[in-house]
């Protein structure tokens, strides 16, 4: 995964990694920042809003909204 960088998150109680570019990561690190919470914190949140989404494609959607002013991707109902 050439251009990727991996983090390690707990996710509810369990340890799994992100693989996401680094410009991604800063938007991210942004988000959190703005938003008074952790990176990991961030993350949690996002993975409990994600559905039947992929994290890092989650992860991703959710800072793109965030540099396009949207706030984030909605959650798909089933």
């Amino acid at each position: 995964m050439p251009g990727l960088k991996k983090r390690s998150v707990n996710l509810a109680g369990h340890a799994t990694s992100v693989a996401l570019e680094p410009e991604f990561w800063v938007v991210l690190e942004n988000i959190a920042k703005e938003r008074r919470i952790s990176l990991a914190a961030l993350i949690a949140e996002l993975d409990s809003k994600r559905g039947e989404s992929l994290l890092a494609s989650f992860c991703r959607l959710s800072a793109l909204a965030f540099v396009q002013g949207r706030g984030g991707p909605k959650r798909k109902k089933a």
